[in-house]
C-alpha cells in the first residue's frame, strides 16, 4: 500500500532561513491536515543545534573549572573540521535509535532531521557522505534557499541574548555567520538534477523552498501555500522513487 506521509524529511539551509518556522507551523496543524495536505506524520525532530550547543556549554564549564576545553577554541570555533562530522554522525546515531525502539515508526511518522552547513566545513556534499545509506535512502530533502544577506538579517533579528540556547532565538555574531556560513556548495551539490541528489549509490529526491522574501516569519498563507506546493512535489518525487 502506498504511503501517506514522507517517512524521513530532511530540512537543511543557512542559518535563519526558515527551517525552525516550518517545523513551528507543522507543529501546530492539525494532525489530520498537516497528513493529507503537507505529507507530514506526527514528527519528531532531530536537529544537531542542542548537540552543537551543549558542546560550547560543556567547554565554558571546563574553563570555569581551570581546564583545556574539549570542543571548541576561546573564540568559539571547533577545535577540529571533523567535530562537523561528527554532528551528522550523532544525527545518524540517533536515527537509529529511534528505529531500534521502534522498526515500524516511519510507516506511520515522520523523523526530520535539521541542520546547516556551509562550504567552509565541508558543505552539504561532505556532511551527506557522513549519513549512513540506511538513513539516506529513506530520506527526501527541503532545501531552504536564502542569501547569506537574508540569513544575517533574520540571524540578528532572532536573537536574543536572554536565551542563546533556543531553537528559535539563538544566533552568531556576524562575523562568525560570515566565515561559517558566507557561502555555500548548494548549487555544486544539487548541480546536473533537478530533482534528485546523488551521494554514492543513492538518488535522494529533493525540492527547493525559495525564502528570500521570508514568508516564514508570518506563518500565514504565504508559507501554508509555498509549503504545501514544495511538500506535495517532494512526496510525488519520492513516491515515484
Amino acid at each position: 500500500m502506498k504511503s501517506d506521509h514522507i517517512p524521513l524529511l530532511i530540512l537543511i539551509g543557512r542559518p535563519a532561513a526558515g527551517k525552525s518556522e516550518i517545523l513551528k507551523f507543522l507543529r501546530e496543524l492539525d494532525p489530520d491536515e498537516r497528513r493529507g495536505t503537507y505529507h507530514v506524520g506526527p514528527f519528531v525532530e532531530v536537529d544537531d543545534f542542542p548537540m552543537l550547543w551543549a558542546w560550547f556549554e560543556e567547554d565554558a564549564i571546563l574553563t570555569e573549572m581551570g581546564h583545556d576545553r574539549l570542543h571548541t577554541d576561546a573564540d568559539g570555533y571547533f577545535a577540529y573540521r571533523d567535530l562537523w562530522h561528527l554532528l551528522i554522525r550523532r544525527l545518524d546515531l540517533e536515527f537509529r535509535k529511534l528505529l531500534a525502539d521502534r522498526g515500524d515508526l516511519l510507516d506511520d511518522q515522520t523523523v526530520i532531521v535539521e541542520f546547516s552547513r556551509g562550504r567552509e566545513h565541508g558543505g552539504y556534499a561532505e556532511a551527506f557522505n557522513h549519513f549512513s545509506t540506511e538513513l539516506l535512502a529513506r530520506a527526501a530533502v527541503l532545501y531552504l534557499d536564502v542569501s547569506f544577506e537574508e540569513s544575517l538579517r533574520k540571524n540578528r533579528k532572532r536573537f536574543n541574548p536572554d536565551r542563546p540556547h533556543s531553537i528559535l532565538e539563538h544566533g552568531l555574531p556576524d562575523d562568525k555567520l560570515k566565515v561559517l556560513y558566507g557561502e555555500t556548495d548548494w548549487a555544486r551539490f544539487s548541480y546536473g538534477d533537478d530533482e534528485y541528489l546523488h551521494v554514492g549509490d543513492v538518488a535522494i529526491p529533493y525540492v527547493v523552498f525559495h525564502n528570500e522574501d521570508d514568508v516564514t516569519t508570518d506563518a500565514g498563507q504565504p508559507l501554508a501555500h509555498r509549503l504545501a506546493d514544495c511538500l506535495e512535489r517532494l512526496y510525488q518525487l519520492r513516491s515515484a522513487g
